[in-house]
């Protein structure tokens, strides 16, 4: 037991001893406590997103300083290529506000590069509600930057499909609308309106006379050919009774029947017909009656 904690003592002094002469080789001066060393690399992790941010702003307002020709130079003088500075001033103007920078100034340049294709409203929605689309925020973090590039494509196509969706649906909603104020509607005079009414009752008319003249020409056949029964019979005696045989008098109760049912149906739609326009075509009917010719149509 006392080997074993004497074995331990000497593993932690040779490690202590490394990281001594790492931090005297690095020139460092501070602790090496784990935790602190975390928590300092946490730091300037930070300190490095929020220096991006910094970066590309200074060179925003150098640029805009600088006489024509001169800002290239002044590239050359801090080390800086043209493409390098463009994308620091990109990631500074798209992503300015402190609270977009907040969120993501721990991801680094290169991912932030990949973020650059998301509007406003994908950003803001990243930012302060940790999600656009399918991607999110905590994901960020942990892809690669291509499998960023793929997820923030893929956002922008999803954007752009429901933009163009709901373009199309305006669109179609705005040429119904003009089309809807630019129809006149047709006015059809009230006379044409009313003529298909006035024709279908006049051919109904013509069938009901039809009808009601067909039983009086069967009452008048029907007296007739009983009339010259009577009369040709042998022992006819003009002055005695003539009683109607029962297969007679059932053809005569049959058109009586008809007749009836016909006066039936005549005086229902004549009720039906009074409560519909009766009162209004009381004063019509007067004044029809006061026409001149109105007995001779009438006749």
């Amino acid at each position: 037991m006392a080997q074993q904690e004497a074995d331990a003592r000497n593993a932690l002094a040779a490690a202590n001893a490394k990281v001594a002469a790492l931090a005297r080789e690095l020139r460092y001066e501070g602790s090496t406590d784990p935790q602190v060393l975390e928590n300092s690399a946490r730091d300037v992790i930070r300190r490095i997103g929020t220096g991006i941010f910094e970066l590309g702003g200074y060179l925003l307002l150098l640029k805009e300083a600088c006489a024509h020709g001169e800002f290239l130079p002044a590239l050359e003088r801090l080390g800086l290529g043209a493409d390098a500075a463009q994308r620091y001033m990109a990631i500074s103007k798209r992503f300015a506000n402190t609270a977009t920078s907040r969120h993501l100034e721990s991801i680094g340049m290169s991912k932030l590069v990949e973020l650059l294709p998301l509007d406003n409203e994908q950003l803001d929605e990243l930012t302060e509600h940790g999600q656009t689309g399918e991607l999110a925020l905590d994901d960020v973090a942990t892809m690669s930057v291509k499998e960023l590039r793929a997820a923030v494509r893929q956002a922008r196509h999803d954007t752009d499909y429901a933009a163009e969706q709901l373009q199309k649906e305006r669109q179609r909603a705005d040429k119904a609308e003009k089309k809807l104020r630019g129809r006149v509607p047709v006015v059809v005079p009230l006379d044409e309106r009313i003529a298909p009414f006035h024709e279908e009752i006049g051919k109904r008319q013509s069938l009901i006379e039809r009808a009601v003249q067909a039983h009086r020409e069967a009452t008048q056949a029907l007296e007739a050919w009983w009339t010259a029964e009577v009369t040709s019979a042998e022992g006819y005696d003009p002055m005695a009774p003539a009683p109607l045989p029962r297969a007679v008098a059932l053809v005569a109760l049959t058109l009586q029947d008809g007749l009836n049912r016909l006066a039936q149906m005549v005086g229902v739609a004549q009720h039906e017909f009074d409560l519909a326009f009766g009162d209004d075509l009381a004063d019509e009917r007067q004044h029809l009656m006061q026409l001149p010719d109105a007995g001779t149509q009438d006749a």
